[in-house]
């Protein structure tokens, strides 16, 4: 009969933050195996030695490298595969003759753990129980005295060996992040941490629970004297205090895209979370979640020029501002109020950035395929600050130059004749049979999208939330397998 195997985990470190069942299958188990460098020490088995017996069959799993330079023939990865699969034969070997083997690991088993790789290997094959174990997570949290995540915030895990753009894009997005592995990486994340504008909150955590634990603001730690056993932590900022008014503050325009948070870049969410003031149209701010300590300035929608002033005297007060817009923020948008505005002398040394959003146009275009896959020319249809002669003029300009056309702000309530014209005009220049995409409320709840011909466009479909997408004379409309129908513009144009 074969033995039972076991992933036992010890916890952070403190032997005395084993759970009672670790404790137990450790003295019920034949074989006791744990990883080790080449020097022979290993942690796991110092964690768990007072319950360790004479007649207990030790199997150390000796790491052949313990960095990513090695002369083995299939590199580093290569290295690893073939200890990984000669240790669980030494495993295996056990288990087939009966004996019970308990794994020991730091922290817990399957949580950025060694004994992985043995359970993927040999869990399929044997009875197997995983033990849980305190994570170094949770003991940092603990060390720290600080809530670790709390109500509705997002807790990411990063490994510190992630490329640094990738982490500074997480750390940008999120509320509360551990980052794991520092050693070698931490100057990586140190500067990933302040590129995302999270420095000043993070903390430093080394050897929670151990012998020689260290506690530190991170921006204070000397690089050269982190290990690998230490983390980097962004605790909860529910009840954080926020910084002290400065004596400059900041605007930060930035775009939500055509709908919820699943439009949003990580430079977006990261500006918004830091962000002492939230100024937009309403319904822009609804789209953006509730954190604690933030004051939202909510108004209409028509309305962009007294909102943008605004924002940039809330920073001339300290405050860090994000005026909220959707779509992208530079696309009939606040970010030309708020430029604008900040032209002005009075707030010429206001700090202003305007950081990229998804628009309606590239959303509607993705959601058929790829209508703006060659030139295009983007116009807004509303008179209220352009008269209709000029909108005119350009649309004739557009069609007999063959762009395909985005069209934004078709109608409303009060403008309910643009489209109707806008239509009648395009047909002098393009085919009855040109496709238009009909896109309303791309990514909301009540989105549709429909392909119709330009000569079948019904005014009445179109209002304020929907943007037209116009073909040229080189769009395509094909019907799929699964008939499903896919617009696209090729990328070549035939010569004259």
């Amino acid at each position: 009969m074969n033995g039972k195997l076991y992933g036992v985990g010890l916890g952070p470190g403190d032997p005395s933050l084993m759970t009672v069942r670790a404790v137990e299958v450790i003295a019920e188990a034949d074989v006791i195996a744990y990883h080790s460098a080449r020097h022979g020490r290993s942690i796991a088995r110092s964690i768990a030695a007072r319950h360790l017996r004479e007649d207990h069959v030790e199997e150390p799993l000796v790491y052949p490298v313990t960095t990513e330079t090695t002369d083995h023939p299939g590199g580093y990865k290569g290295a690893m595969e073939e200890f990984y699969a000669e240790a669980s034969a030494r495993l295996a070997a056990h288990l087939d003759a009966g004996r019970t083997v308990a794994v020991l690991a730091e922290g817990d088993p399957l949580f950025y753990g060694s004994y992985m790789h043995m359970h993927k290997r040999l869990a399929g094959r044997y009875d197997t129980e995983v033990i849980p174990g305190v994570t170094s997570v949770s003991a940092a949290a603990a060390r720290l005295g600080a809530p670790l995540a709390e109500g509705e915030e997002v807790l990411t895990i990063l490994p510190g060996t992630l490329p640094e753009e990738e982490l500074t894009a997480r750390l940008a997005a999120t509320d509360v992040a551990v980052v794991m592995k520092l050693g070698r990486t931490f100057g990586k994340v140190r500067r990933a941490l302040e590129g995302s504008g999270r420095l000043g909150q993070a903390r430093y955590v080394e050897r929670a629970s151990m012998s020689g634990e260290r506690i530190a603001e991170l921006a204070d730690v000397d690089e050269e004297s982190v290990p690998y056993f230490a983390v980097a932590v962004l605790p909860s900022q529910v009840d954080a205090e926020r910084p002290a008014a400065r004596e400059r503050g900041e605007v930060v325009v930035v775009g939500t895209g055509p709908a919820g948070p699943l439009w949003l870049t990580p430079e977006t969410r990261g500006a918004l979370a830091a962000a002492d003031d939230l100024v937009g149209y309403t319904t822009y701010l609804d789209r953006v979640p509730q954190r604690p300590g933030q004051i939202r300035h909510g108004s209409d929608n028509r309305v962009e020029a007294e909102r943008a002033e605004f924002a940039l005297q809330l920073a001339r007060r300290g405050r860090r501002v994000a005026v909220v817009s959707g779509g992208d923020p530079g696309v009939f948008a606040m970010a030309t109020a708020v430029l604008e505005a900040a032209s002005e002398p009075e707030y010429l040394d206001v700090p202003v950035r305007v950081l990229p959003g998804v628009t309606a146009a590239n959303a509607a275009a993705a959601r058929v395929g790829a209508p703006l896959g060659h030139d295009y020319a983007t116009l807004s249809l509303s008179d209220r600050l352009k008269p209709w002669e000029v909108i005119a003029e350009r649309l004739r300009a557009t069609a007999a130059a063959d762009l395909v056309l985005a069209l934004y702000n078709p109608g409303s309530r009060s403008r309910t004749w643009q489209v109707g014209k806008a239509r009648d005009l395009l047909l002098e220049f393009r085919s009855p049979q040109t496709p238009v995409v009909v896109a309303r409320d791309v990514g909301g709840p009540a989105e549709s999208v429909r392909i119709v011909t330009l000569g079948e466009l019904d005014p009445v479909e179109v209002d304020m939330r929907t943007i037209l997408l116009v073909g040229s004379s080189q769009t395509r409309v094909v019907r799929r397998a699964d008939g499903e129908e896919i617009v696209w513009t090729p990328r070549r144009y035939p010569e004259a």
